[in-house]
C-alpha cells in the first residue's frame, strides 16, 4: 500500500500575502537592483555623482533668495542656508522615496510580466539606493554646518542635540512614510494612469504643507494642530532640532508621525500585494 500525499493549499491572509521570506531570499537581486539605480541614475552625464551635491545646493540658494531675501520668512534666527539645507535633507529623501516607488507597476510591467521575483524588492530598492545619495547630503550639510558652526559669527546660534543619536530613527521613518506612500501611489498608478500626472505634483503641494521652508512656530497656534497630522512635519522639525538645536518638537507631534507612518506603510504594504496579481491586466 502506496502513502497518498494530501496537499491543502488555502488562500492567504493579511500578513501572510507578503512573501517576506522571499524577499530575504532574493537579497543578492535587491542589491543589484540599488547598484543599477544608483549608477544609472546621473549615467552618462558630464557630472556624474556631483548632481547629488549639486541639485540640493541649488534647491537651498533658490529658496534662500525667494522665501529668505524676498519673502522674509523667519528662520528662528538659524543661518538661512543651513536652516533650508536641513530642512530638505530629510524631505528630499522622502521625495526620492516616493518618487521611486510610485511607478513601480507601470516602470516595470514588461520585466514582471517576463519572470517571477518577490514585486517588493523594486521598491526597497528604490529606497535603499536613495539613501546612499541622503548620506552624500548628509556629508555636504555637515560641511556646511563646520563652516558656518568655526567661520561665521552664527556659530553661536545653533548647535548639536542629544536628539542627534536619534537621528537613525528619523532616517527609518523617513523611508517608511516615503515608502508607504509610493506603495499607495504605485497601486492608484496601475489602475488610474492620472496618478502618474498627480504624483509631482502633490508631491510639491505636500512639501509647502511641511516646515521645509518656513519654521512650524511660524504657524498660528491654532492651525498648529493641523500641521502636525502631516507626519512629515514631526520629522522635519526633527531633523532641525538634531541639528540645529531649534524647532518646534513636542512628543505629540511625534507620536503623530510615528502612528501616521506605520498606518500608512502596513496598509501600502497590503495594497500593494494585492495589487500585484491582477495589475498586468490592466498596465
Amino acid at each position: 500500500m502506496t502513502d497518498q500525499v494530501e496537499y491543502i493549499i488555502e488562500a492567504s491572509r493579511g500578513w501572510q500575502r507578503i512573501p517576506w521570506k522571499e524577499v530575504v531570499h532574493y537579497r543578492d537581486l535587491l542589491f543589484l537592483l540599488v547598484r543599477r539605480d544608483f549608477i544609472s541614475r546621473y549615467k552618462q552625464t558630464m557630472l556624474g555623482p556631483l548632481w547629488f551635491v549639486i541639485q540640493p545646493l541649488l534647491t537651498t540658494i533658490v529658496f534662500t533668495v525667494i522665501f529668505g531675501k524676498v519673502a522674509k520668512i523667519s528662520t528662528d534666527g538659524l543661518p538661512q542656508i543651513l536652516f533650508y539645507m536641513c530642512g530638505l535633507l530629510g524631505w528630499g529623501y522622502f521625495a526620492q522615496c516616493m518618487g521611486g516607488t510610485s511607478t513601480t507597476f507601470v516602470s516595470n510591467a514588461g520585466l514582471f510580466g517576463k519572470v517571477y521575483f518577490p514585486r517588493l524588492v523594486i521598491p526597497l530598492s528604490a529606497v535603499i539606493s536613495s539613501l546612499m545619495s541622503f548620506l552624500i547630503q548628509l556629508v555636504t550639510f555637515l560641511a556646511f554646518w563646520v563652516w558656518f558652526k568655526f567661520f561665521t559669527e552664527s556659530g553661536a546660534l545653533f548647535h548639536f542635540n542629544t536628539c542627534l543619536f536619534a537621528l537613525p530613527v528619523l532616517v527609518l521613518l523617513t523611508a517608511a512614510i516615503g515608502l508607504g506612500v509610493g506603495l499607495w501611489m504605485s497601486a492608484l498608478t496601475a489602475r488610474f494612469r492620472d496618478f502618474t500626472h498627480l504624483s509631482g505634483f502633490l508631491t510639491q503641494l505636500w512639501m509647502f504643507a511641511t516646515p521645509v521652508v518656513y519654521p512650524l512656530s511660524e504657524v498660528p497656534q491654532r492651525w498648529q494642530w493641523v500641521i502636525a497630522l502631516n507626519p512629515m512635519t514631526g520629522i522635519v522639525e526633527g531633523y532641525r532640532y538634531a541639528f540645529l538645536g531649534a524647532g518646534t518638537v513636542q512628543p505629540l507631534y511625534l507620536m503623530l508621525a510615528v502612528v501616521i507612518t506605520v498606518c500608512v506603510l502596513i496598509t501600502g504594504i497590503l495594497i500593494f500585494t494585492k495589487t500585484e496579481k491582477t495589475f498586468i491586466d490592466t498596465v
